[in-house]
C-alpha cells in the first residue's frame, strides 16, 4: 500500500511540476485564441464579433456584472482566490494520489485510448486554453463533430460512467488551476463551437468569461445536467448569481457541497 502511494504521490508532484512555470495567475497558452470581442479587448481570432447587450434592462444587468467581476478580480480578492486555488488543487492531487493512479489504470485496462485528454475550452477574457480530464469516452467519439455529452451516452464507457458520476474525471483540471487557466470555483468552461452558438442565443451568457471558469461552481452543485440551450440559459442564472454574491466563504460552501457530491453521486455535472 505505501509503495502503491509513493507511486501515486510521484504521479501527481510530476503534474504539479509540469505545470509550475504556469503557476501565477492571468497566464494562458493560447492569449491569440479568443472568442469574443468587449470594449478595449483584442480582435477576435475566431470570427466573433463585439457582444453588446439589446436593450436597458440587459446593459444594466452587464454593467452590474462588470462590476462584480472587477471587484473579484482586484488585487486582494483575486489573490485570496488564488491562494485558496493553489491550495485546493494541490490537496486535492497529493490526497488523491492512490485514485488517481487507480483511475489511470482502469481507463487504459478498460478500452483503447489515452488516459488523459485535452479538449479546448473558453475562459477568462474569452481566451481558449486546452482542459486536461480523465477519458471517460470512446476514442473518436465525436467523428461527426462536436455534441453535447448526454447522461446516458453510449460514448461513455464503463469506467466512465462511474468516474463521471463521482466527477473523478475533473480531477486532472487541478492542473490548470495551477497554471493559472481556471479557478476552483467558478462557471464551467465550455467548449469553443458551443459558445458561440449560446452568446448569440441567451443574454449575458459572454459575462461568464468576465472571470475565470472553475472546476466546480455554484451551477455545477445547484443544477441538473445541461445538454441544450435552454439548459446552458438556466445555469447561467447559477453562475451570474455566483458572480453577484462572491466571497471566499461562498467558495469554501461550494468546495464542501461538491465533496457531498463526489461522494455521494448526487448533482449535476
Amino acid at each position: 500500500m505505501i509503495i502503491i502511494y509513493a507511486l501515486a504521490l510521484l504521479l501527481a508532484m510530476l503534474c504539479i511540476v509540469a505545470s509550475a512555470r504556469l503557476l501565477h495567475a492571468g497566464e494562458f497558452r493560447l492569449e491569440h485564441d479568443i472568442i469574443y470581442r468587449r470594449e478595449g479587448a483584442p480582435e477576435s481570432a475566431t470570427g466573433g464579433g463585439p457582444v453588446t447587450p439589446a436593450n436597458p434592462d440587459e446593459m444594466a444587468q452587464s454593467r452590474e456584472l462588470t462590476e462584480a467581476a472587477a471587484k473579484m478580480n482586484a488585487p486582494v480578492s483575486a489573490g485570496i482566490k488564488r491562494l485558496l486555488d493553489i491550495a485546493f488543487s494541490l490537496s486535492l492531487l497529493v490526497f488523491l494520489a492512490p485514485l488517481l493512479l487507480v483511475t489511470a489504470a482502469l481507463i487504459k485496462l478498460d478500452s483503447p485510448g489515452p488516459i488523459l485528454y485535452r479538449q479546448k475550452r473558453v475562459g477568462y477574457g474569452g481566451r481558449v486554453f486546452e482542459v486536461y480530464k480523465f477519458r471517460s469516452m470512446i476514442t473518436n467519439a465525436e467523428a461527426n463533430g462536436p455534441q453535447y455529452a448526454a447522461v446516458k451516452d453510449s460514448r461513455i464507457t464503463r469506467v466512465g460512467h462511474v468516474i463521471r458520476k463521482f466527477r473523478i474525471d475533473e480531477i486532472p483540471q487541478a492542473i490548470n488551476v495551477l497554471r493559472g487557466e481556471m479557478s476552483f470555483v467558478g462557471p464551467r468552461p465550455e467548449r469553443p463551437e458551443f459558445v458561440l452558438e449560446l452568446e448569440q442565443e441567451i443574454p449575458l451568457y459572454h459575462c461568464r468569461h468576465l472571470i475565470k471558469p472553475g472546476i466546480t461552481g455554484w451551477a455545477q452543485v445547484k443544477y441538473e445536467y445541461a445538454a441544450s440551450v435552454e439548459g446552458a440559459r438556466n445555469k447561467l442564472r447559477y453562475d451570474l448569481y455566483y458572480m453577484r454574491h462572491f466571497s471566499p466563504l461562498l467558495d469554501l460552501m461550494i468546495v464542501l457541497m461538491t465533496v457531498r457530491v463526489a461522494l455521494f453521486g448526487l448533482g449535476s455535472r
